[in-house]
């Protein structure tokens, strides 16, 4: 599983999700979206936008969790 960790680093750089919108220039609604990991695909552009607006790595916004049922199947 790919999750978003978005609202951590806005929480350590004391960024609200407004300011990040007027930071990007990506709408509220996205932003809250990806805040919320409710997307189902990423874009890159969006990514990349955060990144450079939070001056961050990608790996800093966005963690692999091993899914537990893909782990044991494969035992």
């Amino acid at each position: 599983m790919i999750k978003l960790t978005l609202d951590k680093i806005l929480e350590e750089k004391h960024i609200t999700k407004y300011q990040l919108e007027i930071m990007t220039g990506i709408q509220y609604k996205t932003i809250d979206r990806y805040f919320k990991n409710k997307n189902k695909r990423y874009d890159s552009y969006i990514l990349s936008k955060f990144c450079d607006s939070l001056n961050c790595d990608i790996n800093d916004i966005i963690v692999y969790i091993k899914d537990q049922k893909e782990r044991h199947s494969s035992e």
